[in-house]
């Protein structure tokens, strides 16, 4: 097993050795603006099932997808937008919260859990974004093992997967520190499935 190299966020090689390592289907850890999280291909089931590999935890859950702009909404999520989503949209992304919209249909099973919808958020961390723009939408979870603590630096996610990723991008300490809001906005009334950082905000927008 050889030890995870680490390239700051900051360094233009870290950026160009995370695209290459996601083409050849690896799962790489990178810092988002919440926690530190794990990415790969979202259309790759291999890649996915290695994600889930090195966490040491079943696929039993559907994953999020984190996108660099709004235009790739178009490779993960089907039919339009809502009044509601474009509104949620346009005032907290990029930003602590994942939205769950309409799936399409020919997505990866091992990335929605057979099920027909999706998690989607645009982070607020620049290299995150520039690395979707770049490599795709990235299928993501937290940089931890199954059971383990969610990290929010980067010497916190060498303890715990040193040797199980080929590569850290280290963006120095998460400044939220705290998993994103989820708000599913496939059903009616929509529903917070994870409060985060901005549920409070949410709940008195939805009601």
């Amino acid at each position: 097993m050889h030890p995870t190299e680490v390239l700051s966020a900051k360094k233009k090689q870290a950026l160009t050795d995370a695209v290459t390592l996601l083409r050849y289907n690896q799962v790489i850890a990178a810092p988002t603006d919440t926690v530190y999280g794990l990415v790969c291909r979202y259309d790759s089931s291999q890649a996915i099932e290695e994600l889930y590999r090195v966490k040491d935890r079943p696929p039993e859950k559907a994953l999020p997808v984190l996108i660099g702009d709004e235009s790739q909404l178009a490779q993960v999520v089907e039919g339009e937008l809502s009044a509601l989503a474009q509104e949620l949209i346009a005032r907290f992304w990029p930003g602590p919260l994942t939205l769950i919209l309409p799936a399409l249909p020919h997505l990866p099973p091992v990335l929605t859990a057979g099920g027909s919808t999706v998690g989607v958020r645009i982070p607020d961390q620049p290299f995150l974004r520039e690395l979707a723009r770049k490599a795709g939408p990235l299928a993501s979870s937290s940089a931890n093992r199954s059971g383990g603590a969610e990290c929010h630096s980067g010497a916190a996610v060498l303890a715990q997967l040193d040797g199980r990723i080929p590569l850290l991008v280290d963006g120095g300490s998460s400044p939220l520190a705290q998993a994103s809001t989820v708000l599913n906005l496939t059903t009616t009334p929509p529903g917070i499935l994870r409060e985060g950082p901005v549920g409070e905000t949410i709940r008195e927008l939805i009601r």
